[in-house]
């Protein structure tokens, strides 16, 4: 769905193959899961309702506590069991849609089930929205920006913030309790239009996103693990990153991914929602993957979904994506099979005031914390990547006058990326810096295209102003859902515009990117006149003020870019097409990601700037790692280069089981307070086609001036060591591995 265009804003999801939202068990049948969840949450939204509808109103209607499915005191097999035999074939076929048919003789209304809160809540799917009674919530910064800050703790946050909005809305008829987010796709490639919904190109670092966003969205205060407090999805599985490049369509793109790939990169975020976030849906994507579309391959659902994950929820299929087995990539012969295939590779208490958050209500939406969380966010995300001595932080007494140049200094809209609903109010960069001192805008171009710039009223007020700040950079015309970029450079003539504005300038120039991808702008970078750079992403409603934080050093900054910036040289040699991470030098072709990619960046994935300065020391950390292998093992009798991660000697490595510590002290060596994230990267012996480095995990710290802190770091020998195969299968590498914190290097052996 293109987020830009309204009319199809309220396209329906008729695709969804099962669905369900309280209390989950796997051992119920498809159908019956499906019916069971209409029976505990259905409710239809209004924006002329004051309270949800629900099924089993027996207040309203006496009769429905006749029904067995309507007594609580029955199990809920007994119960589902009841509903399911009550059904007509007609009206077990009306609740597969993302629309569910209502039943009016059992007293089930209809229901929506698609509603987004990728960063808030969203009124695209209609299932959600905004009335007279709830004007707006809480807009977030767009995913990339959050997360840069590598802040778990924030994720979680964020992802409570939006589920108690969310429940607040539901209890006035404005919000469903099924979303559908996050989206945790890898950001393979920087063209890619959105990249900008995603924590980046990392698995680590995206698996740790997704546990803790779906956390937040799923976990309930009174801890019940059978209720949810609204039901996340984690999008779109698997190896979905094209939408619309040249002549290569998400429609009918056939991803070829390696099983190497497949298991090291595409899957782990995936794994990581059903396993550890315990998330209560799956969506599968449009493109197909190896020739299959992913909505209709019972490997990659029934097989890995089901079966190895053991999903305890529902799979739900992309917009249309059903249709577009038929009609795009002609995988079926008929519509009906096409929807018998996805059905066949998926599975499928009373008044919500009178329970769990049923005294939510408007005045819980755009609270003045959740305002101020959504600040926080944003200017724990922004990565400084360049300051020049005598720069940032701008004095607020020092600077009388500030020039605020470019088409994004007085953005709206464009802050809250895609996947938006209406914010509780805007905070443009112009007005955030406004707030601190006397500042004047020229625009320098009508839009992000710049396709004929003012340069000379731009660069006259430059002249004559103290300090500049240029906000460039795109919007959703630029890179979205069913666009992708075709080249890194800054749209248009902003380049120029911005050279010949830090050419007048007489002070300080800061040029402010707002994007979702990065960009090649070694021309800024080596610019002497171009004092300091920041990426700021798509920084939410309380853009403008983080960013005046930031600028002005009333907070240091800490984010670090959970993507790598390539030059341009990059993408016109590597089509978007090439699902492949690992290098092929006879072929030309580099690799992708800081994992797999060794050549020239523009900025590196984690780079960040920060107005003070942090050192590391090793406390602890052993230098060998012993496996004990039983006598039978092959290895004990001839060298082997790794052994399979599952096993005996996984339990019976150094230090208590296949575990160990690492511990670092952590410096603030500057003159102010600051946070920092503190990366664990390692580097495993040259096997099985390895990552050059690979991050095993990360903390961040906060720090006043001169003070210390020790971080610790559990280290799995099986799972945080080890390698995937040729064949993806996870090794353990045997030999020299080497840990990495900032410039500090530790050598670790693992031997048999």
């Amino acid at each position: 769905m293109n987020t830009n265009q309204k009319e199809k804003h309220s396209r329906q999801k008729d695709t969804m193959s099962s669905s369900w939202l309280t209390s989950r068990n796997r051992a119920l049948s498809s159908v019956s899961t499906l019916l069971l969840s209409i029976l505990l949450c259905i409710s239809e939204q209004s924006n002329a309702q004051s309270s949800p509808v629900f099924a089993c109103d027996v207040t309203g209607n006496p009769s429905l506590a006749a029904l067995g499915f309507c007594n609580t005191g029955l199990k809920i097999k007994a119960r589902v069991t009841d509903l399911v035999g009550r059904l007509t074939l007609e009206e077990k076929i009306g609740f597969l849609g993302s629309k569910a048919v209502g039943v009016s003789r059992l007293g089930i209304p209809a229901y929506n089930w698609w509603s987004e809160a990728l960063h808030g809540v969203s009124y695209i799917g209609g299932g959600s929205g905004f009335s007279g009674q709830v004007h707006g919530a809480t807009s977030f910064p767009q995913v990339i920006l959050t997360a840069a800050s590598f802040n778990v703790s924030l994720f979680q946050a964020i992802g409570k913030v939006v589920s108690t909005e969310a429940r607040a809305m539901y209890n006035v008829g404005s919000a469903g309790l099924t979303f559908w987010s996050p989206n945790v796709n890898i950001f393979r490639d920087p063209r890619w239009g959105r990249g900008q919904e995603t924590p980046g190109e990392d698995p680590t670092l995206s698996s740790k996103y997704a546990v803790a966003y779906v956390k937040g969205l799923q976990e309930t205060d009174g801890g019940d693990p059978n209720r949810l407090k609204v039901a996340a999805c984690c999008k779109h599985y698997t190896a979905y990153d094209v939408d619309n490049w040249t002549d290569v369509h998400r429609f009918t793109f056939n991803a070829v991914v390696n099983q190497q790939d497949m298991a090291d990169t595409f899957q782990p975020p995936f794994k990581s929602c059903v396993v550890d976030g315990n998330v209560a849906s799956v969506m599968c994507s449009y493109n197909q993957v190896n020739g299959k579309p992913t909505c209709a391959d019972p490997d990659l659902l029934s097989g890995v979904i089901r079966g190895q994950w053991k999903l305890n929820g529902y799979i739900v299929s992309d917009c249309d994506s059903v249709d577009v087995l038929f009609r795009d990539q002609h995988y079926t012969k008929t519509p009906g099979e096409a929807v018998a295939i996805s059905i066949l590779a998926g599975f499928f208490d009373g008044d919500p005031k009178k329970q769990l958050y049923g005294d939510l209500g408007p005045k819980d939406v755009c609270t003045a914390e959740n305002q101020e969380l959504a600040r926080d966010a944003a200017r724990q995300g922004i990565v400084l990547l360049k300051n020049s001595p005598g720069s940032l932080p701008l004095s607020p007494s020092a600077i009388k006058t500030l020039a605020v140049i470019g088409p994004n200094a007085k953005a709206t809209v464009t802050m809250i990326g895609n996947y938006f609903g209406d914010p509780c109010k805007y905070t443009t960069p112009f007005q955030g810096l406004s707030e601190t001192v006397s500042s004047t805008y020229q625009p320098g171009c009508s839009n992000v295209a710049c396709k004929e710039p003012d340069i000379g009223s731009a660069a006259a007020l430059a002249a004559s102003a103290d300090a500049v700040v240029l906000v460039m950079g795109e919007d959703q015309t630029i890179e979205q859902e069913n666009l992708d970029r075709v080249d890194l450079y800054l749209p248009g003539k902003q380049p120029e515009l911005v050279t010949q504005v830090a050419k007048a300038a007489k002070g300080p120039v800061v040029l402010v990117i707002m994007s979702g991808g990065g960009f090649d702008i070694t021309f800024a970078k080596n610019d002497e006149k171009i004092t300091s750079i920041m990426w700021v992403g798509y920084p939410g409603e309380a853009g403008g003020l983080a960013i005046a934080d930031v600028i002005f050093g009333r907070h240091n900054p800490s984010g670090s870019l959970p993507m790598t910036w390539y030059p341009q040289s990059y993408v016109e040699k590597v089509p978007m097409s090439n699902m492949n991470m690992r290098p092929d030098k006879p072929n030309g072709y580099p690799g992708r990601t800081y994992r797999f990619y060794a050549g020239e960046t523009v900025y590196a994935f984690g780079d960040t700037l920060s107005y003070t300065k942090f050192d590391h020391r090793l406390i602890k950390a052993p230098r060998l790692v012993s496996l004990s292998l039983d006598e039978s093992h092959p290895c004990r009798s001839s060298e082997c280069q790794s052994l399979d991660a599952i096993g005996p000697h996984c339990e019976n490595a150094v230090e208590g089981g296949s575990g160990f510590e690492v511990q670092l002290n952590v410096k603030n060596a500057g003159d102010r307070e600051g946070s920092h994230t503190v990366f664990l990267f390692t580097t495993p012996p040259a096997i099985h086609g390895s990552p050059i480095k690979h991050l095993l995990g990360f903390e961040k710290v906060r720090l006043g001036k001169n003070e210390e802190a020790v971080v610790s770091f559990k280290v799995d020998v099986c799972k945080d060591l080890s390698v995937v195969d040729e064949i993806g299968t996870r090794k353990i590498a045997l030999g020299h591995h080497h840990l990495h914190v900032g410039s500090l290097k530790h050598s670790l052996n693992i031997t048999v």
